[in-house]
């Protein structure tokens, strides 16, 4: 395809897209509900004032619907608020019970004589000691006299 005829495909699909597309009715939702008849006038008129009575009750019954909501909702707020509480106090009570329990094993625990680092210290010296033992049972009792050979 010719690089110049693809804007103009474009272009045209789009204005077939919008060439396609309904415009929004601007009115109220009881037009949308019922067709305007010009052959009888007394007719819309009583389905016009059956559809406001309709109408008005409808709004009643989501008044009442959103009272009865907003009721429920605050019983769920309190509901759920009280059950924190409880789940709260429950772990307040578990963290002391924890906490007493961390202070009497160190309590009943004795202290440590040497620390972590003192003590791999102490075995690095023990190695080293050990080391010099085996090195001097290793040339035995034999004495040579030591000279560097050039």
């Amino acid at each position: 395809m010719h690089v110049g005829r693809l804007p103009l495909l474009f272009t045209a699909a789009l204005l077939c897209s919008l060439a396609l597309a309904e415009e929004p009715q601007h009115g109220t939702p009881a037009e949308d509900v019922l067709p305007v008849r010009s052959a009888a006038p007394a007719a819309p008129a009583v389905a016009s004032d059956s559809l406001v009575a309709q109408l008005g009750q409808l709004q009643r019954q989501l008044a009442e619907s959103e009272r009865q909501r907003n009721e429920l909702s605050t019983q769920l707020e309190a509901a759920s608020g009280e059950r924190e509480n409880a789940q709260l106090s429950r772990l307040r009570q578990e963290n002391q019970r924890l906490k007493l329990q961390l202070k009497e094993a160190q309590a009943s625990q004795s202290p440590r004589l040497l620390t972590e680092q003192q003590t791999w210290f102490a075995v690095g010296g023990g190695v080293a000691l050990l080391s010099l033992f085996a090195g001097l049972a290793a040339r035995g009792g034999r004495r040579q006299r030591r000279q560097w050979i050039n």
